[in-house]
């Protein structure tokens, strides 16, 4: 079933809409189309933010911010900065243009000129990203190694996750920018409003209440097993904010994987109980599972409770939500989720 993107956008600029008043009651300028941030009532300086590398202290408000990662760049500009350098976005990018949809969105919305970008598939761009003149980086969704942080916090004072690479909540990102761009409280706001927005999306779907959910994925040239994501994953955090609690069977499973995804053979793969699965096929379809003799026994997809995502872009929405995706893709993953979960016998 197709889903109209202007639903996406109307919901994003909606959002940003009222959090540039939240931010326009704390501050008599606007901020955003200068990249600039200047600390408000709560957000003295210096300020310091904890990571799993220490502690980083942002000793006045930063003026030209640098993200690398996930994440940070969505939660900075719904906070009124426009940083100077952003990473490439390569996947989930639809027109090609390097910068995610929902990201473009706000940035137009704020009236501002989007920033430069840096390409991190090779790893971190020191010299670009020390060209663009960072006084902050932040890095709080990624997957820095220690080596990376200590190069950037060369160039300037650096940010990094706060436990797991790569498994930053959308809260802890947002609340750490926020921290670090001297705005607790418009961050706090930013978050109490998209929960909110969460749960009046989902209340329209009163079959999703009490259900379990996963997230799973299969490669169509690979079909003998199964990829799940773990309860520390973004993923699986974000489905549960939308109210699907994690079988006991995934948590019994992920007990001994130290990373954000495991496998499980296909043999196995009815091992996988959840009422509800949002499921992705790499090179193939839903009757790729439907048609497998084993993973068809899969209870989800046995029922057809499936939320099956086909669009990278909103793949790339409900992999790393933050306060910008959350909000662009909600009424289409909530529908999906509400439906699949309907279907549940």
């Amino acid at each position: 079933m197709p889903f109209p993107r202007l639903r996406r956008r109307v919901a994003v600029i909606t959002l940003i809409t009222a959090s540039a008043l939240i931010l326009s009651a704390c501050s008599s300028e606007s901020e955003a189309a200068t990249g600039s941030s200047a600390p408000t009532a709560d957000g003295a300086f210096p300020a310091t933010i904890e990571h799993v590398y220490g502690e980083t202290v942002v000793d006045a408000a930063p003026k030209n911010v640098a993200t690398v990662g996930w994440g940070s760049f969505d939660a900075a500009v719904a906070l009124g900065t426009v940083p100077v350098t952003v990473p490439t976005a390569t996947f989930g990018d639809p027109d090609g243009d390097g910068y995610l949809e929902w990201a473009a969105d706000a940035v137009a919305a704020a009236g501002a000129e989007l920033p430069s970008r840096h390409d991190e598939t090779d790893g971190i761009p020191y010299e670009e990203i020390a060209d663009s003149a960072p006084d902050l980086i932040l890095g709080t969704n990624s997957g820095l190694s220690e080596q990376e942080y200590d190069t950037l916090s060369r160039i300037a004072p650096t940010v990094a996750y706060p436990d797991a690479p790569w498994g930053t909540s959308w809260r802890d990102s947002t609340t750490m920018v926020g921290s670090a761009l001297g705005k607790s409280a418009e961050a706090a706001t930013l978050i109490e409003d998209t929960e909110k927005a969460i749960a009046t999306e989902m209340a329209k779907y009163p079959a999703a209440t009490g259900k379990t959910g996963m997230v799973i994925w299969v490669d169509a040239k690979d079909p003998g097993k199964v990829q799940y994501y773990t309860p520390t994953d973004t993923r699986v955090q974000y489905l549960n904010d939308l109210g699907f609690t994690t079988p006991a069977s995934i948590t019994e499973l992920a007990k001994s994987e130290k990373g954000f995804v495991a496998s499980i053979s296909a043999e196995e793969a009815d091992r996988l109980d959840a009422d509800v699965a949002v499921a992705f096929v790499q090179g193939g379809n839903l009757s790729t599972l439907q048609n497998d003799p084993l993973l068809s026994r899969i209870p989800a997809v046995a029922n057809g409770s499936i939320a099956f995502l086909t669009d990278d872009d909103l793949v790339m929405a409900v992999s790393a939500p933050t306060v910008l995706s959350i909000p662009w893709a909600l009424p289409t993953y909530a529908q999906m989720l509400g439906e699949a979960a309907a279907k549940v016998r």
